[in-house]
């Protein structure tokens, strides 16, 4: 997949000039549509199809500042997808830097229209093999 790439805007940073810490979680959304547009499944497709994934949570860990004018790389990655709920790990770094800026997770769980829990691997069984495939995909990686 291909990181996300977001550039820091001017109204973004505080009076001393840094990132206020609320846009990481915006850029975790941008980050998340733009995997899920890269993986074919948007969220028009997904919605289209009857499922919709609100967040549940979101967990953060800012490493290091970010400022106006910084390019900053969102990797996106499945952690971990059951037939309810999904976790996406995110990894943000300087564009031309090694150095993190910024980790976290957020948790999903999988709706109908009418807003009601449902199960992806069976209401949703391609999407659901994708996410799977995708966590397969990480774990040879990490094993090599």
């Amino acid at each position: 997949m291909t990181p996300y790439l977001h550039k820091v805007q001017y109204y973004e940073t505080d009076q001393m000039g840094i990132t206020h810490h609320s846009n990481y979680i915006r850029w975790m959304e941008e980050a998340r549509i733009d995997y899920l547009e890269q993986i074919g499944w948007s969220y028009d497709r997904m919605e289209r199809e009857g499922t919709f994934s609100p967040v549940l949570a979101i967990d953060c860990k800012y490493k290091e500042s970010t400022t106006f004018a910084d390019e900053v790389m969102v990797k996106v990655s499945v952690q971990d997808c059951g037939p309810v709920r999904m976790t996406l790990a995110y990894e943000m770094t300087k564009k031309n830097s090694n150095n993190i800026v910024f980790s976290g997770t957020s948790e999903h769980c999988f709706l109908n229209k009418a807003g009601k829990p449902i199960r992806l691997n069976k209401e949703c069984p391609d999407f659901y093999q994708t996410l799977q495939n995708l966590i397969i995909e990480q774990q040879n990686k990490e094993n090599k």
